[in-house]
């Protein structure tokens, strides 16, 4: 009797399962396509590989399936559950924009160096591409390997104009969409190419100059905001010393558990707006 009971049951949940795959199944194509495109444009900019993209992006959702299930089994909590799978979802999402941010700022860093090079290159009588050249040899990390990469479709027979377009799409930095404008202007209307590249060159430099200037003024605010985002969980640990138990109900029970919850969520979100706030764009 017990083993037909369980073989019922166990009939019964993996119809509902896969029912409830079968119900999903389109919401969660849209989902992948969602996040290949963020994902993939975050990479690009990078110039990681992005070829099995789709299918890492698979093997992560059956892993915050996982996830789910596990802490919803371990910790007998479905909002510890649901807490877990949304920051383990987020976590590499802020990880990899953080990344594809740090390489954007590192270009526009070297950006101004690389226009002087190039300018100088083409008063010395060398052609675009050849300027390129010398700086995609010549210029540092990571801003080389963009010019690298510009040269090289070039030479495989794509336009200049086209490569450069190219470039300014995929690394969404107004500093570079404003020396591509210029060449590309330049090579339609013609010009003295190098004076405009350094007239450019010189107001990056003074943008690069207000940008440290509020980066350096704001950053005891910066680091004042980590530690108010991570201030509370200390609070916790030292509370728990004082009322052990009024902290274990935040865990066993349900309303304590979702006054956790929204604790953690307030949290992290007070931190984004503060980043937000303190990082003002010129």
């Amino acid at each position: 009797m017990l083993r037909a009971e369980t073989l019922i049951s166990t009939t019964l949940i993996g119809t509902a399962v896969g029912l409830g795959a079968y119900a999903i199944e389109p919401y969660y194509g849209r989902a992948l396509d969602f996040m290949e495109r963020d994902f993939g444009e975050k990479l690009r900019r990078m110039q990681f590989p992005i070829r099995s993209l789709r299918r890492t992006l698979i093997v992560w959702t059956v892993a915050l399936g996982m996830t789910f299930v596990g802490t919803w089994l371990f910790a007998q909590s479905l909002v510890f559950a649901v807490l877990g799978t949304a920051i383990f979802l987020c976590g590499p999402w802020f990880l990899l924009r953080r990344m594809a941010e740090k390489h954007r700022l590192r270009i526009e860093d070297q950006l101004a160096d690389a226009m002087v090079s190039l300018s100088s290159a083409v008063k010395a009588g060398l052609s675009l591409a050849q300027a390129m050249g010398v700086l995609a040899d010549q210029s540092p990390k990571p801003i080389n390997a963009e010019f690298r990469r510009i040269v090289g479709e070039y030479e495989l027979g794509k336009p200049l104009d086209k490569t450069l377009e190219e470039a300014r799409d995929r690394l969404k930095s107004e500093n570079f969409a404003l020396f591509a404008a210029a060449l590309l202007a330049s090579r339609e209307s013609g010009g003295r190419l190098n004076e405009t590249i350094e007239r450019i060159a010189r107001s990056i430099r003074e943008l690069q100059r207000l940008e440290r200037k509020i980066q350096s003024e704001t950053a005891m605010a910066r680091r004042s905001a980590v530690y108010m985002a991570i201030a509370p969980f200390f609070i916790l640990v030292m509370y728990y010393f004082i009322d052990a138990r009024a902290v274990e109900l935040l865990f066993t029970t349900l309303v304590g558990q979702l006054l956790l919850a929204a604790a953690v969520v307030l949290d992290l979100l007070a931190y984004g707006w503060a980043r937000l706030i303190l990082n003002p764009d010129i």
